[in-house]
């Protein structure tokens, strides 16, 4: 693939029914073809014994951000959160600031309010935990849907009635070759945020 194939690769945005963010392009070749769709798996944490059921979505750009907010609604009324940037790291590293006990409704404020950021950096992600329940969603840098839980089937519900198909076989993006996008003024806006949220201590860790 010379320069002016590999450019045009990049400007290539929808497949099918489904239009990706600016955050992430599949890898030349494409070795994952992105489509619409939820998988349901058990996550198994080796170290400490764990089994936590997973819930992994792949939502087509038009309905993400509507659909990342409906997936809050079951988390109570008080959050922790994390942020999550890649932006000025080593390779294969990103850091997480960490916010405790917060508003749900000043969080979804915030979030729409940066959007555009959570949607389209693929430098940057955000995770929300209940503070009372054992239970998370992830809006990731893939700008996939992750969320942990030992009772999936209220966001399974919130997933159908937004038209997001199950299939357990379905490979998501990041599974295969990817390509990350951001732009200049995401670094800017991603600091923004964490100063609205009064994020935490700045922590680094391997980014699997």
């Amino acid at each position: 693939m010379n320069h002016r194939q590999f450019d045009a690769h990049l400007q290539f945005e929808r497949y099918g029914d489904f239009q990706l963010t600016d955050a992430i392009r599949p890898g030349p070749g494409l070795p994952v073809i992105p489509r619409e769709g939820f998988r349901q798996a058990i996550y198994r944490d080796v170290r400490h014994r764990l089994r936590i059921p997973v819930i992994a979505a792949s939502v087509s750009r038009e309905r993400l951000f509507e659909v990342f907010l409906a997936l809050l609604q079951p988390m109570g009324e008080m959050v922790d959160v994390i942020l999550e940037t890649s932006h000025r790291t080593a390779p294969g590293k990103h850091r997480d600031l960490r916010r405790t006990q917060i508003d749900k409704p000043v969080l979804t404020s915030y979030c729409c309010e940066y959007e555009d950021l959570l949607t389209n950096d693929g430098c940057t992600g955000i995770a929300v935990m209940s503070s009372s329940e054992p239970m998370e969603v992830q809006f990731d840098e893939h700008k996939l849907l992750m969320v942990y839980a030992r009772d999936l089937k209220p966001f399974r519900q919130i997933l159908k009635r937004h038209g997001v198909p199950r299939d357990d076989d379905m490979k998501l993006i990041s599974e295969g070759e990817h390509l990350h996008g951001s732009e200049p003024h995401h670094y800017g806006l991603f600091r923004e945020l964490c100063y609205r949220l009064g994020v935490g201590r700045l922590s680094s860790v391997v980014n699997e």
